[in-house]
């Protein structure tokens, strides 16, 4: 009789064990299921491109500009060092004062659909089994790099033309093959003239690792917050120092 109890009993358990480890562990099976959600959501990209949905490690943490910087050039008395208050600012100053500040973006492919297209058009294959700085690809990233210039260009000279008018004219300089660090990048500036005064000038550095978009910016622009230098003059005596300063960056 005791046995056919224990028995009993035991059969009750194991019909109600189910139900008590979902009531006990409510978020087991959901945890489960995140785990294994795919990072990139759109359907287009999870089947391309999710194996770059995230930047390099040693740029995760602090300033990006402290992982990279290599040798600096500047004119003389001026120090060139990233910024304490800012994780994306390269600090231009001179005697103490700060002059000016270069800004360092760091975009996930995975997140840059435009550029995504771009690459395809360009005929590089989103796969990470490749090398994007093999020598076969380097004409094609060129490619995309200038669409991407080309498209920032389109993009900025509308919002000129829509805010200021034919009173200012926009002017683009052609892209130029430029090193960023060991990556093959391109160089960009652009300028906004109000009846020969210079009202805005603008340089900046692209380049593509296969993982990231790298952009490096400054300019001469009141409206901007960060990445700019406070005076005209200031901003053309160090733009020809930048270009050796990206072309020594650890990337």
């Amino acid at each position: 009789m005791l046995r056919l109890y224990h028995v009993l009993l035991g059969m009750i358990l194991l019909a109600l064990a189910p139900p008590v480890v979902k009531f006990a562990f409510p978020h087991f099976s959901l945890f489960s299921n995140v785990q294994h959600q795919p990072v990139i959501e759109s359907k287009a990209n999870r089947t391309q491109v999710s194996m770059i949905a995230s930047t390099n490690s040693h740029l995760s943490e602090g300033n990006v500009w402290k992982s990279i910087l290599g040798k600096t050039v500047a004119p003389p008395e001026w120090q060139v060092a990233a910024c304490k208050e800012n994780g994306s600012l390269l600090c231009v100053s001179s005697k103490g004062k700060l002059l000016g500040t270069v800004e360092m973006g760091v975009y996930p492919l995975g997140q840059q659909a435009d550029f995504q297209k771009m690459l395809k058009s360009a005929g590089i294959p989103l796969d990470a089994s490749q090398d994007y700085q093999n020598q076969k690809y380097q004409s094609q990233v060129s490619i995309a790099l200038k669409a991407w210039i080309t498209d920032r260009y389109t993009v900025l000279s509308k919002d000129s033309q829509a805010t200021s008018g034919d009173n200012v004219i926009f002017s683009a300089q052609p892209p130029q093959n430029a090193l960023v660090g060991k990556l093959r990048g391109m160089h960009y500036g652009f300028e906004e003239k109000q009846q020969d005064e210079v009202k805005e000038k603008h340089t900046g550095y692209v380049a593509f690792d296969g993982t990231a978009l790298y952009v490096i910016t400054t300019a001469f622009d009141s409206t901007r917050k960060t990445g700019k230098f406070e005076t005209l003059e200031s901003f053309q005596s160090f733009e020809p120092h930048l270009s050796a300063i990206v072309a020594n960056l650890n990337l």
